[in-house]
């Protein structure tokens, strides 16, 4: 039997004030599956995606990512968690005053440790692998520009490029197409998923989305409350389990 890639246990996490953001997920995720984590706004789905690189620390459970313990990660072990951790946020997350390659670099600093990731000398190996990710994502001819120069489709792609660069064996996407354009986040989502099947990148999005969990997915994982209410395949997705995710409790 083939061991999963990421295996959660009893993981829970509970913020200051008391508010229960997860209660008790079990989970395991295959290697090079695209998985997108559903729900409504609150339902636990950002704070588990965030768990998983640990910037969120779980108030208990155990999170195994390639089999390396993420809870209990600290100094050198965290910063490889994070290495290898691609992670795409919901507004960019990028140096706008910086140009677009720069940007990209950013994603190389896990490799550089003590005074490199504060002065980095970024090399010649740090250079090609961004620009190639930039090119993935077709901004190549960007990478010049300063970030606040481009469109809002074109940063949320910079950002996938910087997480590509870090040559992650994990990509999170928080949200991704949340504040873009029908047709932006259809591009978007299919770079996303074009990097998870050429490169077997095992990935996971937070969408609000549910058609485009189901175009896009290999498996919906769908929260409420800090529960999972549905695990499974995106043509599993019916109105019952329209209902649990959504539908107003009576």
């Amino acid at each position: 039997m083939t061991r999963a890639f990421v295996e959660v246990r009893g993981l829970r996490v509970v913020y200051p004030g008391g508010t229960k953001a997860l209660r008790g997920i079990d989970l395991d995720i295959e290697e090079g599956s695209f998985v997108a984590a559903v729900g409504l706004s609150g339902a636990g789905k950002s704070s588990f995606l965030r768990s998983l690189n640990h910037l969120v620390r779980p108030t208990s459970g155990s999170i195994l990512v390639g089999g390396r313990q993420v809870v209990a990660a600290r100094g050198g072990d965290l910063r490889r968690v994070r290495r290898e951790t691609g992670m795409v946020f919901q507004q960019f997350n990028l140096v706008r005053r910086m140009s677009v390659l720069r940007n990209v670099l950013v994603g190389r600093l896990g490799y550089h440790g003590g005074l490199g990731a504060v002065w980095p000398r970024f090399t010649d190996t740090d250079r090609q692998l961004s620009r190639a990710a930039l090119e993935r994502v077709g901004l190549g001819d960007r990478a010049g520009s300063r970030a606040d120069r481009l469109s809002g489709g074109q940063q949320q792609r910079v950002a996938i490029a910087r997480a590509l660069a870090q040559q992650p064996r994990l990509m999170l996407a928080d949200e991704p197409v949340a504040s873009l354009d029908p047709e932006t986040s259809l591009a978007v989502l299919s770079h996303l998923r074009e990097i998870n099947q050429r490169d077997g990148i095992t990935t996971i999005t937070a969408l609000h989305q549910l058609d485009l969990a189901q175009r896009f997915a290999d498996r919906v994982v769908a929260f409420r409350d800090g529960r999972i209410v549905y695990d499974g395949p995106p043509h599993g997705l019916d109105e019952s389990a329209y209902g649990r995710i959504y539908r107003a409790e009576r």
